[in-house]
């Protein structure tokens, strides 16, 4: 009888084997049973689970755990008004108190980078007369939000619970920019809102000494061309000047009994707007002269009260905006004229780019299309694979 020699055959390198008969391993293999550890990696591969359809009923599946599990509770409700280094501002019955995140809201691994925002309806709890901690942020039925700034991977989520945004935009100082006020146009439609566009400082183009200048010239036709191309789609464009008062009070009627966010890149005039239609004294900039771009006076997101009826919310100016959750195939969607135009192109999947036979390309020289959203169609198509990027 020949010993086996254990050392030359550790009993440790021998394979498991999980068949009972060779006949048996020929049909199922000498694999069949999965280690745990095996299932536990297998499972944290599968990206199943973050399908866009399954994200969807998980949080309204979390949002109806939550909601019972706050209907239990001694739990008061409130609004935010802003959010301060110090805490949440919530209002409560005419009075305000500063709350917290609750620890099991702070473990939340959402898309959203921030979750909560000025504007949403939130469940607290009193700890002391003054101070509160927030169990459970209420459905939001709108939301202006952003792709956010740094990863491009979350969701940057600027106000709440509004029925309209304000894209607020200038001339000369700094000067138009349509690519960037489509952008914001998208992104209201998008968080279910109307959007309104206010075109600030137009008593610049009034001025006398300036009607020579080259610039004044080029922003009075961009101004025109804005005006009509906006209207045309059913967006209202309000020229207002807060130094003439002209528009000021179209654009108080748009406000009034309405939840309102003023919302643009910095330096366009929306503190010194809030200012005068609410009687408040929010810090204003001036324009830096050799980039013509404005400095952040506003570093927080507040919720302003209207004396003739609704809300209003000032936002931190901005110089980039990305459009959240917004593949190329939906671009056009949100260009309605270039969407109706569309259907005339030779090509059933055309990107109206470079292709032959485009029905849009024929619209926009024969102006039937304005160059400004053409233009900016180009330019939201062009960045948007970057956008949702890691920097």
């Amino acid at each position: 009888m020949v010993q086996r020699d254990d050392k030359e055959f550790p009993l440790k390198s021998l394979p498991k084997r999980w068949v009972g008969c060779d006949l048996e391993e020929e049909y199922f293999g000498d694999d069949r049973k999965m280690s745990k550890k095996d299932r536990k990696s297998a499972s944290a591969k599968d990206r199943s689970k973050y399908k866009k359809t399954d994200r969807e009923k998980l949080q309204k599946q979390t949002a109806q755990t939550d909601a019972i599990k706050a209907s239990h509770k001694d739990y008061l409700e409130g609004r935010v008004l802003s959010i301060l280094p110090e805490g949440i501002i919530v209002e409560h019955e005419d009075r305000t108190i500063t709350c917290a995140l609750r620890g099991i809201l702070k473990k939340d691994k959402s898309q959203f980078k921030n979750l909560v925002t000025v504007g949403d309806y939130v469940q607290f709890e009193l700890i002391s007369p003054t101070e509160g901690q927030i169990g459970y942020v209420k459905p939001r039925r709108s939301t202006l939000s952003r792709a956010d700034n740094l990863s491009r991977r979350k969701e940057q989520l600027i106000a709440a619970n509004i029925d309209q945004v304000l894209v607020t935009t200038s001339v000369v100082s700094p000067p138009l920019k349509s690519a960037l006020v489509d952008r914001y146009i998208i992104a209201a439609q998008k968080g279910k809102m109307e959007p309104v566009i206010v075109i600030n400082k137009i008593d610049l183009l009034q001025n006398e000494l300036n009607q020579e200048d080259s610039l004044i010239i080029q922003e009075k036709e961009l101004l025109e061309e804005l005006v009509k191309v906006y209207q045309s789609i059913d967006i209202p464009a309000i020229p207002v000047s807060v130094v003439t008062g002209e528009g000021l009070d179209q654009l108080k009627s748009i406000m009034k009994g309405k939840a309102s966010v003023f919302s643009g890149q910095s330096g366009v005039g929306k503190s010194s707007l809030i200012n005068i239609i609410t009687g408040l004294d929010l810090e204003t900039s001036l324009i830096v002269e050799k980039t013509q771009k404005g400095s952040h006076t506003t570093s927080i997101t507040k919720l302003i009260p209207l004396e003739f009826g609704g809300w209003c919310i000032d936002t931190p100016g901005i110089k980039s905006f990305g459009v959240w959750d917004l593949s190329k195939d939906e671009v056009e969607q949100y260009f309605s004229e270039i969407y109706s135009e569309g259907h005339n192109c030779h090509y059933p999947d055309c990107a109206h780019i470079h292709e032959k036979g485009c029905a849009v390309h024929d619209a926009v020289e024969k102006g039937r299309i304005s160059i400004l959203r053409y233009s900016s169609y180009l330019s939201l198509i062009g960045s948007i694979s970057q956008e949702h990027l890691r920097r």
